[in-house]
């Protein structure tokens, strides 16, 4: 199984936790590679296999600078994406109330309205509850992996 984790991130939280969950990658018989989504478009998601978007939230339920441009292609460029399986590691800070995860429930929201469907649950990972966020993530992943092995 081929999985691609397309990381958005601003102070490397998201980086790291994708780094983490790449290591597992005997653990659930898969090859996983890491993509930051600078300058990513919309034609990301036409590589062959499933994708993790894996993203932290800024500002006011922002996505990360360098995920913009690929959050935008959704809209600007929109395309059916029926084809896509995806799962999602979202980070954030409950803290901030309303906003909180609002980077990765924008990707979430975007994806789902261009057919793509979200295999498993979002993998919530909030600043305020834990103090090992690639530890949370690697637990979501063998999780996750099992739910993608009964689609495939």
């Amino acid at each position: 199984m081929q999985i691609t984790i397309l990381v958005g991130t601003v102070n490397g939280n998201a980086s790291s936790v994708a780094q983490a969950l790449q290591f597992c990658v005997d653990d659930i018989d898969a090859t996983i590679d890491i993509l930051p989504m600078d300058g990513l478009t919309i034609s990301a998601f036409d590589a062959p296999g499933v994708f993790i978007v894996c993203t932290s939230t800024t500002g006011v339920g922002d996505v990360p600078p360098n995920a913009a441009g690929l959050l935008n292609s959704l809209d600007t460029e929109a395309k059916f994406l029926g084809h896509v399986r995806y799962g999602l590691v979202a980070l954030g800070d409950s803290s901030y109330g309303d906003s909180f995860l609002g980077g990765g429930k924008q990707f979430d929201a975007k994806l789902q309205d261009l057919g793509a469907r979200r295999v498993g649950d979002i993998c919530e990972i909030d600043a305020m509850e834990t103090m090992q966020p690639e530890e949370d993530a690697v637990e979501w992943l063998k999780t996750w992996a099992v739910q993608l092995a009964t689609l495939t």
